[in-house]
């Protein structure tokens, strides 16, 4: 035996050293790897009914929005539809009523005004705006001829 073949025995029983070290963590690797599958398998089975039940979930979450889009529509043309009767009925009703109540209001202020004139005989009083001079404070007694005129003309004007 040469000086090589012993190199290559050692070489050799050093690699078969190293691949009776090496066969333990390969062997866990390859556990690993198949329960990596499994479990990539298993998350795939429940993934889809997962999805199903998502997909589901968002289908009838559409619904219930069709739904209020239904009632809001519906709200809304309500809203609309009281809204253009209350104009009619203050067009065809409101106005007529503003224009009898005030001929009534016309009416009574012309009736008050007319007996509020009479007595209890019937006879009727006649009131003088006029305050005598009598009755006026010496303060508000006028001091020239031409503003007393004006005063006389402005209360027979009101009469």
């Amino acid at each position: 035996m040469s000086l090589g073949d012993v190199a290559g025995l050692i070489a050799a029983i050093a690699f078969v050293v190293l691949v009776g070290f090496l066969i333990y963590p390969l062997i866990r690797l390859g556990k690993l790897f198949d329960q990596l599958s499994q479990t990539v398998k298993e998350t795939g089975d429940h993934a889809f009914p997962a999805l199903d039940e998502g997909t589901e979930t968002v289908r009838k979450i559409n619904q219930s929005l069709d739904d209020v889009n239904d009632v809001s529509d519906a709200l809304s043309t309500t809203a609309n539809n009281v809204s253009s009767l209350t104009d009619l009925y203050g067009s065809m009703l409101g106005k007529p009523a503003i224009k009898v109540a005030s001929t009534l209001w016309a009416v009574r202020q012309t009736v008050g005004d007319f007996f509020k004139g009479f007595g209890r005989g019937g006879k009727k009083v006649v009131e003088s705006t006029a305050t005598p001079a009598a009755a006026k404070p010496a303060a508000e007694k006028p001091a020239s001829k031409p503003a007393a005129a004006a005063a006389s003309a402005s209360t027979k004007a009101g009469k």
